[in-house]
Order: structure tokens, then sequence, then C-alpha cells
């Protein structure tokens, strides 16, 4: 039986008044008290973070348990246990004795366990001439017990806090596919939108987001994103639903011929302007013999190159790139916004970013990109514009220049350059400066 129970650590350890709160608190447990040592373990595993206690503690723990022989630990048993600095290396998987003790402090900081040291600060138990234990000099382990509770309680905190940072982390990657998503239908489809703004308003928000985020900021990175994907949403819900879906055959045809009410495809019907690029405005019947599709992206790129050097990140993979860069070339040409906003709703969001991008290519050779693109939009109200001719001016134009160096006749970009013209599209270029 128990005749004194030391408070104090022994030698130039310092008291201080956490450990007299670990020993309040386990002289307080009531006496019915009982845990399982291996449970509320995996529950201090769990909380470790919370406890400040660190791995290599918890493999201490870990052994100082094991030398305890009942696996239901109760407050009325002996819950001492004195095992020497070598048995405990030992147990611990051969950590050196410097780690030892001052992971040994950390577990009596973290009121995981009490030191109940001898006089001589050696661990030991003094029995009873009937082999019952009267007086041990070791570790308590007591709080075990005490705090099993407590224990449990932050165990399920931690459980219940991964469960909401997985939840964010799971929300925020649908809502970023969605968004990006929707964005690409928006420019395809030829929703009517100011698209660049849309994409680089969601690049602004993701921006703030770093490789490493808390789930608070997670959370609010979610909500603003909500925000824009519940604009988006209602942009393209409201378009659908302006589409008539009992249209007769022929005007089911009409649509689907013109989902892009800004297509290259359109100006095979009106007439279109020779030589855009370079500022002539006279009509000409070449627009008739243009490819019946939309501009590749990477001819595009290829016919304006300067756009590269625009963006954000140097790469342009799609039309969403390709819409924030011009956004960006709009205020370096200083074209108002009213003209731009003019332009697309007349062209289309890409179509007036391909003529933006043709005029930030020749902005040597323009004045007034402001002027010129408002020409261009009065003209593609008229039905007398199209970007075929400017894009296709300005790779005639890269034709002429490297001329002398191409080994094949039908390379239209630099040597090293990826692009390669076919021989129909080859006639057309040829047609359009002839």
């Amino acid at each position: 039986m128990q005749t004194h129970i030391s408070t104090t650590p022994f030698g130039r350890r310092a008291m201080t008044l956490g450990q007299i709160a670990s020993q309040a608190t386990a002289k307080a447990m009531p006496q019915e008290a009982i845990a399982n040592k291996w449970q509320v373990f995996q529950h201090i595993r769990e909380a470790r973070e919370l406890l400040g206690a660190t791995d290599r503690s918890l493999a201490i723990l870990n052994a100082l348990l094991s030398f305890h022989r009942e696996t239901e630990l109760s407050a009325t048993s002996e819950l001492i246990v004195w095992p020497s600095n070598e048995q405990l290396i030992a147990r611990a998987n051969g950590i050196s004795p410097a780690t030892l003790r001052r992971h040994l402090s950390v577990l009596v900081e973290c009121g995981l366990i009490i030191r109940r040291d001898s006089p001589n600060g050696k661990r030991f138990a003094r029995r009873s001439r009937a082999g019952e234990i009267e007086q041990a000099y070791g570790f308590d382990l007591s709080p075990i017990v005490a705090r099993a509770a407590e224990f449990r309680d932050l165990a399920e905190a931690v459980q219940a806090e991964k469960k909401a940072f997985r939840v964010a982390r799971e929300r925020l990657t649908l809502l970023r596919r969605d968004i990006v998503k929707m964005i690409d239908v928006g420019i395809e489809e030829g929703v009517p939108g100011n698209w660049g703004r849309v994409l680089q308003t969601y690049q602004a928000v993701i921006s703030r987001l770093p490789r490493t985020a808390s789930r608070q900021l997670i959370e609010d990175i979610c909500a603003e994103l909500h925000e824009l994907h519940a604009e988006i949403r209602d942009v393209l819900e409201s378009f659908t639903k302006t589409q008539n879906p009992n249209a007769n055959e022929s005007q089911s045809d009409r649509h689907i011929q013109n989902s892009n009410p800004e297509s290259p495809s359109e100006s095979e019907y009106g007439p279109g302007e020779k030589n855009e690029a370079s500022g002539s405005a006279a009509e000409t019947d070449n627009v008739r013999s243009l490819p019946k599709r939309d501009l590749p992206l990477s001819i595009v790129l290829d016919a304006c190159p300067n756009l590269r050097d625009a963006g954000q990140t140097g790469e342009i993979r799609h039309w969403r790139d390709f819409l924030a860069a011009a956004e960006l070339v709009r205020t370096m040409l200083g074209i108002s916004p009213s003209a731009w906003q003019e332009a697309r709703e007349v062209m289309g969001e890409v179509q007036a970013a391909i003529a933006l991008a043709a005029i930030y290519q020749r902005s040597d050779q323009i004045n007034s990109a402001g002027g010129y693109l408002r020409s261009l939009t009065d003209k593609a109200r008229e039905g007398k514009f199209s970007t075929w001719p400017m894009v296709m001016a300005l790779l005639r134009a890269k034709l002429d220049e490297g001329k002398r160096d191409r080994p094949s006749e039908n390379a239209i970009s630099e040597p090293g350059s990826r692009l390669e013209v076919s021989d129909s599209l080859l006639k057309s270029l040829r047609k359009l400066n002839q």
C-alpha cells in the first residue's frame, strides 16, 4: 500500500503548474474509473497534435503501457510502472538515451504520465511480505484512466476536422472542374457573355490558394467559387431556355448550323474584306471560298504569336486561356471597355478576341487600335467581316518573310514551328493576296 506519493521530480528537473494540474486530475478521478489502455492509446495517437505529443514520445508511451500487465486499467489497481532506461530503449526500437529522456519530458508536459521519483531518482517497487506492492517509484499511468473521456472527445474532434477538410477539398475540386468546363461550353457554343472577364475572376480566386491551405481558407474560396458557379450556370441555363425546343426540323437545322452565331461559316454567305489586317476596307468575294469551319486555335496562335507573351503564364492551351490573354491585350492597346463590349456583342467572344489578337500582332502599323476595332465591328454588323482573312493575311506575311529559309513550300511558320498548311489552305492564302 502506498505510504507517500511524491509530487516533485528528482534532481534539477523543475516543477510546473501543468504537472500539478495533471496530478490533481489523476487524484480526483472516481474509484470506479476504468479504461482499456490500448483503446485510449489509439485516441491519444489520433489527437497527438492537439495534445502536443510527438511520434517518438508516443512510441515511448506505447512501451510504458506494455510494462503494465493488465489491458484494463482501473483507479483501484496499481498504475505505476518502473522500467529501467535500458528496458525502455529496447522496447522503443533502440532510441538513444538522450532521445528517451527528451521525449519522456514531453509525455510529462502533455499530462500523459506523471513522474513518481524516489529519493535517489531510481525506479523500483517495495513489496510487503505477502508480495503486494507497498511503494512504487517510476511513471504513473493514472492520467490514461483519468483523462480517457477527454482523449476520446479530442480524437472525435480530430476525425470530424479531417472529414470536414476532406469534404471541403472535394467541393473545391468539383467547383473548379465545373466552372472550367462551363466556361468552355460558353465559349464554344457562343453564349453571350464576357467569358474572358469571367475567366480572369476565376483565376484571381484560385491564385489565392497555396499549396497547403487550411480548411477555413478552402471553405472561403469555395464560397466565392460557388457564387461564380451560380452566375455562370444562370447564364448558360438562360441561354438554353431562349432556344425553342418545339421548332420545326428546318429551324433546328439552322440552330445547329449557327450555334456559334459568329463562326466563320456564316461569312461564306456575305461579302467580306480583303486584307483586314493591313487596314483595307475593300470588299472581296474571297470570303466565300474560306473553309466552312471555325479557326483552329493553333493556326490563330501561329498567326498571332505576340499574344503568347501577353498571357499570364505564357502558355495558351485552350480558348479560355486565349480569352484571358485578349483581356490583358485590350488594356495594353488602350481600347475602351465600350468598344470592346460592342465588338463582343456583334462578333462574339471568340471572334472578337481573334480580331484583337490580329490587331495586337500589327499594332506597330495601326495608329488607333480602338478606332480600328470599332471599324471592324461596324463591318461585322453588316456581314462584311470575317476573322479568316485577317489570320490568313498574317500567315501569308510570315510565309513571304521566311520563304528563302524554308525548304518546304507548304511550311507557313518559321523554322522549327509545328504548323503545316494543306494545299487547299495554301491556295486560299494566295487568293487573299492576289
